[in-house]
């Protein structure tokens, strides 16, 4: 997909920071040193910045990167005004541990945006534009690749050929592990056909778990599937 085929409008730029990933994903910073990392897709999340100050090769992943560094933070601030907007009405569905305040929330969001922002303007060739299902990197690229929001949080929108043929993607790339979080979609009910992939992934050589994690901000999102090749 070109730029050009691509609206910016309908993209909701918004990021974590590097230590909403460690939670999500149950890491420790002494296992990033020395590893390949994807995170896909990364939109405007902090990890790939920050793990590279801990040694890690990381290469960050996502449609929105068609577009500058600049329009991406511009747009990204808008969003992260509407999202603070519209949380007053849903302030219920949240489980409010990780962050004290809504404020605290925008800060977070903020940061994650501000820290990805100036690792792409330094370092352009750690952010790749890609148009899942398909990925532009050799068989096991990666020894590990992380995917966050994405899967199973639009069920209701990506249909099930779609899932499968992405995690097939996410396989084809990653020599060793993935890690997929979270596991319910934006009503927070588990994705209906996560078995199915499941089943689908262990018949292409990989073992498969979901795996309690030590992060929970929307209610119910607190696991993540965790792949490992046989």
């Amino acid at each position: 997909m070109s730029r050009n085929k691509l609206d910016l409008e309908r993209i909701v730029f918004i990021g974590r920071t590097f230590e909403e990933y460690l939670r999500m994903f149950n890491l420790q910073r002494g296992e990033l040193e020395g590893r390949s990392i994807l995170d896909c897709p990364a939109g405007a999340c902090s990890f790939t910045a920050e793990a590279h100050k801990l040694g890690a090769a990381s290469v960050a992943a996502d449609i929105a990167y068609y577009y500058s560094a600049e329009a991406l933070r511009d747009k990204g601030l808008k969003d992260i005004e509407h999202t603070v907007q519209q949380l007053d009405k849903v302030q219920d569905n949240f489980v409010w541990k990780e962050f004290t305040s809504i404020h605290a929330l925008q800060q977070a969001r903020t940061a994650a945006l501000a820290a990805s922002t100036l690792d792409r303007q330094q370092n352009s060739s750690r952010y790749i534009p890609v148009e899942l299902p398909l990925l532009p990197f050799a068989d096991r690229s990666f020894d590990l690749t992380l995917s966050a929001h994405f899967l199973f949080m639009y069920g209701d929108r990506l249909d099930y050929d779609f899932h499968l043929r992405t995690l097939q993607e996410l396989m084809r790339v990653t020599k060793s592990e993935i890690r997929i979080f979270p596991l319910v979609d934006l009503s927070s009910r588990r994705y209906q056909k996560l078995d199915q992939l499941v089943c689908a992934a262990q018949a292409q050589g990989w073992t498969a778990e979901e795996q309690q994690v030590p992060y929970e901000f929307q209610k119910g999102a607190d696991s993540m599937l965790r792949l490992l090749r046989v």
